[in-house]
C-alpha cells in the first residue's frame, strides 16, 4: 500500500488504475472520528493506493472524486478526462429535471 501525498497525483493514479481494469477496481473511504483522519483507498487487488488527510476542506475534493468514479462506472472510463477539471454537470449532458 502506497500513500500518495498529493491529491492530484492520487486522482490521476486512481483513474489510471480504473482504466486498466474497470471490472476489478474498487475504492473505499474510511473516516476515524477519534483521529479526525479520512483515508481513501483504491485497489484492483494487484496495486493499492491511498490518500490520507485530516483537513476538513478535503471533504469537497472527496465529493468530486466520488462524482468522477460514479461517472466512470456508469458511462465508461473515457469520461474521466472531462470530469477531472471540476464538477460541471451540464457540460456532460446531465440536465436537472425538476418538474
Amino acid at each position: 500500500m502506497v500513500y500518495i501525498a498529493s491529491w492530484d497525483d492520487f486522482v490521476e493514479k486512481s483513474v489510471q488504475l480504473f482504466r486498466a481494469d474497470p471490472e476489478k477496481t474498487r475504492y473505499a473511504m474510511k473516516y476515524r472520528h477519534c483521529d479526525g483522519n479520512l483515508v481513501l483507498k483504491v485497489t484492483d487487488d494487484k496495486e493499492c493506493i491511498k490518500f490520507k488527510t485530516d483537513q476538513s476542506q478535503d471533504a469537497k475534493k472527496m465529493e468530486k472524486f466520488n462524482n468522477i468514479f460514479f461517472t466512470m462506472m456508469a458511462r465508461g472510463p473515457e469520461v474521466a478526462d472531462k470530469r477531472r477539471a471540476g464538477f460541471q454537470p451540464n457540460s456532460f449532458g446531465l440536465q436537472k429535471n425538476f418538474g
